[in-house]
């Protein structure tokens, strides 16, 4: 992820451009809530399991992360492409005027010590696993010391310098409005190759334990090398091409599993839809010739006409039948939604409210046409499940940076609640967020629901089972059960500004006949609520009221005294609720195949 990102395309310039963030509160509810779309949960369809690892979040601080019961924490971001573990030092490329800076732990123990080891010691307290990014561009930063990609007296005035702090230190960019080229990698930086990488991950092996035992289970290859030509074009000023990803990606994954064979690789993590499309150089070249470049970019008619991510897959796969190793363990991308004043903005007016929360069916809906400069239908998992299933079969699926914005808000805790039940849902494997709500914001609140809802350390279910309604733009649905006590737990999200009141449906024969109910909404931005229990009728059916903007949570017990009759009928039991239900016919929503 970047502060300042090179555009690839004019409109990714719109994605800070929030507008102010109206009271949270919002209209007054009306004196009684309209009809709301039926929802159906069935347990017997539709089953598959749910990976922890989906909740991760980037840089979560320690008490956020102990009260979530965080599975998973990532070291990431443009600063982490040339983090130096032996100094303790990285270089912040675009994001920062590309100045070399550190952290001051001190360097007498270096590499122990290091703010990296400090990440990793901070997950272990919490029980969390670590997901580090490693270099693979090829270059490390050089010193501990105040030097930067651009000097203006080196290289000439510039149109901007970081005049509070380093004034020499200009964005390299010419005061003419070119961009300055030319320049030596090693004022800031020195060569390195896979092999800095593998020395890294046998420190930490030996600092913390193999990945099988405990010690860092996970490695991002880099961070989005699609944009290094922007990203750290004083090191990096061409776009990397599709050898350059694939041989360095053979080289350094080798290079960590020679040091810990345990240890799970990630990559190519580009930055959104485009990297799964185009290489670096495919990107860098069409921004700047625009046109007819975009469907026929000068790489890809070299490599069999193949997209890069198909061709990267492919090439992976050819790696481990001509090796008998593989290097590659996750497929990961990153998404931040392109639609204006989404990603990591405010809240927006109603309008952008709205707009967001629309905007994840962009992650699976097939009728869902991106409200962007994409305008056509995404589906990201499922194009990035489809990939692997081609090209490389038994690869998982990794989102390891993505941002629906307003995660200081309400309407930005609904999205967050409904992007992980869609990944959880659709089957992604791993995913974190960038950047980490507040301890007590409303985004924080919206992972809780799913990991501690109720401050004991009640999670949703780890078996994902099916669970539809009838207009998911209204109240969007998920359900699981939960192992250790063999619950149903079902997600309840209401999108809209009105209180809504549905019909619910459980086809399970083994269940209580009171659920629990735990609500986040806008009644109270600070906790999550403990509401009266719920009554389920003996044909599992019941009706319950959805308050506007929140979350809520039924948590079924399995069968015990007073439950729904545990033995199957003789005959098929008759539907009740207030309103036809969707037929289960091996479909989520939206045309899903249920796996």
């Amino acid at each position: 992820m970047r502060t300042v990102r090179k555009a690839t395309l004019a409109a990714l310039a719109l994605l800070l451009a929030g507008a102010a963030v109206p009271a949270q509160a919002g209209p007054v509810h009306p004196a009684a809530a309209a009809a709301g779309p039926a929802l159906t949960v069935d347990t017997s369809i539709g089953r598959h399991a749910i990976d922890p690892n989906i909740y991760g979040i980037n840089f979560a601080d320690e008490d956020l992360a102990a009260d979530l019961r965080l599975p998973v924490r990532r070291w990431g971001g443009n600063a982490t492409t040339r983090y130096n573990f032996t100094l303790d030092a990285y270089n912040a490329g675009h994001d920062w005027y590309f100045e070399n800076l550190y952290y001051r732990n001190g360097t007498a123990d270096l590499p122990a010590g290091s703010e990296a080891d400090k990440f990793v010691e901070q997950n272990r307290r919490t029980g969390t696993e670590t997901l580090l990014t490693v270099p693979m561009i090829g270059w490390t930063t050089a010193e501990r010391n105040d030097a930067c990609g651009f000097s203006i007296a080196k290289y000439g005035p510039q149109q901007g310098s970081d005049a509070q702090w380093r004034p020499d230190c200009g964005n390299g960019t010419a005061s003419d409005g070119t961009e300055i080229s030319g320049n030596d990698p090693t004022d800031t930086s020195v060569r390195i190759g896979p092999e800095f990488s593998g020395a890294w991950v046998r420190h930490l092996r030996e600092t913390f334990g193999a990945a099988d035992d405990g010690g860092v289970r996970f490695y991002n290859l880099d961070n989005e090398p699609d944009l290094w030509h922007a990203t750290h074009r004083d090191v990096h000023p061409e776009g990397a091409t599709y050898e350059e990803i694939r041989d360095a990606t053979y080289a350094t994954g080798a290079a960590l599993k020679d040091a810990d064979p345990g240890a799970r690789t990630l990559g190519p993590a580009g930055w959104g839809l485009n990297s799964m499309i185009y290489s670096g150089l495919d990107q860098q070249v069409c921004s700047r010739e625009g046109g007819s470049c975009w469907s026929d970019p000068p790489e890809r008619a070299a490599h069999d006409g193949l997209q890069f991510a198909p061709w990267y897959l492919r090439e992976m796969r050819a790696y481990e039948e001509r090796t008998g190793r593989r290097v590659l363990d996750y497929f990961d991308e990153h998404i931040y939604p392109q639609q204006q004043g989404v990603a990591l903005a405010d809240a927006g007016d109603a309008a952008t409210q709205e707009l967001r929360l629309r905007s994840t069916r962009q992650l699976w809906d097939p009728s869902y046409v991106d409200e962007s400069w994409i305008n056509q239908p995404v589906q990201f998992i499922p194009r990035m499940r489809d990939l692997i299933d081609e090209h490389y079969p038994g690869t998982k699926v990794a989102i390891t940076e993505y941002n629906w914005g307003a995660l200081n808000h309400i309407n930005g805790a609904l999205a967050q609640a409904d992007v992980l039940g869609i990944f959880g849902r659709e089957g992604v494997d791993l995913a974190t967020l960038w950047s980490p709500p507040g301890a007590g914001d409303p985004g924080a609140h919206a992972f809780r629901m799913f990991l501690n809802y109720d401050g004991k350390g009640g999670r949703f279910g780890e078996t994902g089972v099916h669970a539809a309604g009838a207009d998911q733009e209204k109240l969007s649905v998920y359900a699981a059960e939960r192992g250790s006590d063999g619950a149903l737990t079902v997600m309840v999200v209401n999108k809209t500004t009105q209180d809504l009141t549905a019909p619910v449906t459980l086809k399970d024969r083994g269940r209580a006949r009171t659920a629990e109910v735990h609500r986040y909404s806008r009644a109270d931005l600070t906790a999550i609520t403990r509401e009266a229990d719920q009554a389920i009728s003996r044909r599992g059916t019941f009706t319950a009221t959805f308050p506007a903007y929140s979350i809520t949570e039924f948590v079924v017990p399995a069968a015990g005294e007073g439950s729904l009759t545990a033995r199957p009928p003789t005959a098929p039991p008759a539907t009740a609720g207030a309103g036809p239900i969707p037929p289960a016919v091996g479909r989520e929503p939206g045309g899903h195949v249920v796996r």
